[in-house]
């Protein structure tokens, strides 16, 4: 939203005759999701899409899955775990776990996390990544969703963003039950937000009708009907409130919703792209032993030093 609010690459939504609908799409966020849309007092799009690293388990072959690290771990050591650790989905995976320790990344200059809990987030992945299938640690939230769905054995995958489709009758052989993210001392504080939003070229034609249909998209009539009848996950409160919908997700809505209340708001400056793209590729390097912790303690700092910067600074 930086980038683009500066290099006028959006048609702002406010003040374009939807602020009515604008409040209401802002009272009924599902977390920080219409705020992350938000940039120098504007609106630049709206939350088509809600989402957050969350939990995933078969109910046919797991009853009670784990709802601490504890007992993921002690899960995955029987070797019933599967984990997304590809480059951004470590990343995410670090931001989340040091959440629940308590930590908020990037919180001070030049740091992105204090070394206890930078130590102690790393220390359960350590155990996870050794206890997971090597090739997780390739994989995304997709890819693990497909196994997930196919084994007979794994049955939990701790985080990983959520996709309704999974959780639908019919889509895969076997359905998938999201829910929560493990907890920490911290409780579910500090999941990594996601989702999509919807937006307006400054370059259309004809930006009033592309407004139009970005409120409508957005709003709660259409995410409960047509948008999530359509296959989408949608972002309005409303939706994630509706019982038609939950009943069809086996409440994955409802039983994710308190870790998207919860959920970590990416740093708001102009260099977060260029800082996850530099530093999620190390994040597994570390899971593989290819480079130690220090070393990736002092990139991540490093990093959050030279790019995490506000405008002025």
């Amino acid at each position: 939203m930086p980038t683009a609010a500066r290099d006028g690459l959006l048609a702002p939504l406010d003040g374009g005759g939807h602020d009515d609908e604008l409040a209401d799409l802002a009272a009924h966020t599902v977390g920080r999701s219409h705020e992350s849309y938000a940039h120098d007092g504007r609106q630049w799009a709206l939350a088509s899409d809600a989402a957050a690293q969350v939990s995933a388990h078969r109910p046919d072959l797991i009853a009670d899955p784990p709802v601490t690290w504890e007992g993921v771990l002690e899960l995955a050591r029987e070797g019933r775990v599967l984990w997304p650790a590809k480059p951004i989905d470590a990343f995410s995976s670090l931001v989340t776990i040091a959440g629940s320790l308590g930590a908020t990344p990037a919180n001070a200059p030049g740091r992105f996390l204090e070394p206890e809990p930078f130590a102690r987030a790393l220390e359960i992945m350590h155990a996870l990544a050794d206890a997971v299938p090597p090739e997780n640690l390739a994989q995304n939230p997709i890819e693990v969703a497909e196994a997930l769905a196919a084994s007979d054995r794994a049955c939990y995958a701790p985080l990983m963003f959520g996709y309704t489709n999974y959780a639908r009758a019919g889509y895969r052989e076997h359905r998938l039950r999201y829910r929560d993210v493990p907890s920490g001392p911290a409780g579910l504080r500090g999941s990594l937000l996601g989702g999509a939003g919807v937006a307006v070229s400054a370059r259309s034609r004809e930006v009033d009708a592309a407004r139009d249909f970005a409120f409508w998209v957005a709003g709660a009539e259409a995410q409960r009907g047509p948008y999530f009848d359509g296959g989408g996950q949608p972002g309005h409160a409303a939706a994630w409130e509706d019982d038609r919908l939950n009943a069809l997700t086996d409440d994955f809505f409802r039983g994710t919703r308190a870790t998207l209340e919860a959920a970590y708001l990416r740093p708001r400056t102009d260099g977060y792209l260029a800082f996850q793209d530099e530093t999620s590729a190390l994040v597994t390097a570390a899971l593989r032993r290819e480079i130690d912790d220090e070393r990736l303690h002092c990139a991540l700092d490093e990093a959050a030093s030279r790019l995490l910067r506000e405008p002025d600074a």
